[in-house]
This record gives structure tokens, sequence and C-alpha cells, in this order.
């Protein structure tokens, strides 16, 4: 029995992902290129097989029918991280964006710049 999809994604194909965000329309060589310029020398196979679970996860999709393929995020960066984030809220936080914000707080000193942007975006509620 075949096993089901997996919506989320893994820490290897959110860096792939990264990637794609950055460069648009890429084959497999191009973001092994791009992840070993990064310091991340991954094998073509395991790239390509990323890739593979990309498409398979409908996270790219496949622009050319002729050799080498060619693919483009099917879902924006926004989309993703809204979602991921969204997950993440629901499972650490029970939902709460409140305990999530003071969890991020207790980490790091906000710098002035930051806790004005806060203020701002507060403002608009």
């Amino acid at each position: 029995m075949a096993r089901p999809k997996a919506k989320e994604l893994t820490e290897r194909e959110l860096e792939v992902m990264h990637v794609f965000w950055d460069r648009g329309e890429s084959t497999a060589a191009d973001i092994r290129d791009s992840l070993a310029a990064q310091g991340r020398d991954l094998a073509y196979t395991t790239v390509a097989t990323l890739v593979r679970i990309l498409l398979d996860k409908e996270f790219l999709t496949q622009t050319n029918e002729d050799r080498p393929f060619k693919f483009v995020p099917a879902r924006t960066y926004e989309e993703v991280s809204r979602s991921l984030l969204g997950d993440l809220v629901q499972k650490v936080f029970g939902g709460s964006r409140t305990q999530l914000l003071m969890r991020l707080f207790e980490e790091k000193k906000l710098s002035p710049q930051e806790k004005q942007r806060l203020k701002d975006l507060l403002g608009d509620q």
C-alpha cells in the first residue's frame, strides 16, 4: 500500500524550495549548483529525488516536456510560510498567537526598529 502524500515539508525539501523561490524556473542541476554554492554539497540524485517529491506533493510544477526538465514553485513563499507558521502555532502553542509572541520576546531583545514595527502592526488591528 502506498504511503499517503505528506503535505508538510521536510527540512531539506524546504531548503530546496527556498532556492526555487530565489531562482524561479530551474532544473535539478541548477538547484544542486545553488545549494553547493551555499555550502550544501548534495549529490545530484539526492536533489533530483527531492525535486520529484516536491512535484508529487504539488509544491513544484514542471514547465517543459524535454530534458533537462524545468520546474517552478507551485506555491509562493507567502503561502507556504503562512501555512507552516499556522501549523506551528496550532501544534506548539495550542493556537495561541500571544503565546508564540511571548516566547519569541523571551528569546531575544527587540531592536527599536522592531518595536516600532510591532507598534505599527498592532495599531492597525
